[in-house]
């Protein structure tokens, strides 16, 4: 691999995304709204031991900017296609291996970098890390997120050339994963026959371990939920990469 392309490719999407002030305060603004309005809202109704509901919905909010701004992602790729940025980079003399890391790294970056931006709000709104390790445990786990649903982006994308099918299949493909990762509710409460499909869903384990580190709860023992990031980790990076480097211009 070609270092130099890599880091290039990595300070062009660190550029592009700091000249995009629409998407840094999008990013924010959502989860934000959800957590104030809908924390507060239910806070009265929800109990979870010693957990008010805004800390329990805090770490599933962090794990839905991952979400959402990781695969999102897979419209600058598209981008880079509709103007032709990708041609010149497909026939520059680097593997395309390189250019999927470069343009990965970039994806992790800005999606940790909003990621971190929320977890101040999160900070503001009076919750608190137990302790130094967890906080650095916090940090990995939502590396490994980001790292898996960037490389999924990439991979819908490389087999895409429109923005609008783009996104609807985005939605389509999004809002369920978001949905039965149990940010909302806690699992245990859940239907048998619905279990099912939150167990396969790679966000569920992502939020438990967000969850376990920021309150020390969670459903399933941390290594397993560590487990199950890097094992999806390690399969959306060689879908992606693999997806990538077969596709046309």
């Amino acid at each position: 691999m070609n270092l130099d392309a890599i880091y290039i490719l990595w300070l062009r999407e660190i550029k592009r995304f700091i000249r995009s002030k629409s998407r840094i305060i999008g990013s924010l603004a959502f989860p934000t709204l959800i957590l104030i309005i809908i924390g507060t809202g239910l806070n009265s109704v929800f109990t979870m031991g010693k957990l008010s509901y805004i800390e329990f919905i805090a770490p599933g909010m962090i794990g839905m900017v991952l979400l959402f701004s990781s695969i999102s992602f897979g419209i600058m790729v598209i981008w880079d296609r509709q103007f032709g940025f990708l041609k010149e980079m497909l026939v520059a003399p680097i593997s395309r291996t390189s250019i999927v890391v470069g343009k990965a790294l970039g994806g992790v970056t800005t999606s940790m970098f909003q990621a971190l931006l929320f977890l101040i709000v999160c900070f503001a709104i009076g919750i608190k890390i137990p302790s130094p390790l967890m906080l650095l445990l916090l940090f990995l786990v939502m590396i490994l997120i980001a790292v898996g649903f960037v490389l999924v982006g990439i991979a819908f994308s490389s087999r895409m050339k429109d923005f609008h099918g783009f996104s609807l299949i985005m939605n389509f493909v999004v809002m369920p994963i978001f949905f039965l990762s149990g940010a909302f509710f806690p699992l245990d409460k859940l239907p048998e026959w619905l279990k099912w499909f939150v167990y396969i869903d790679p966000l569920t384990y992502g939020v438990d371990a967000l969850r376990f580190c920021m309150v020390n709860t969670s459903s399933f023992p941390i290594w397993i939920n560590l487990l199950a990031l890097i094992v999806f980790g390690l399969v959306a990076t060689i879908i992606g990469t693999l997806l990538f480097k077969t596709t046309q211009l």
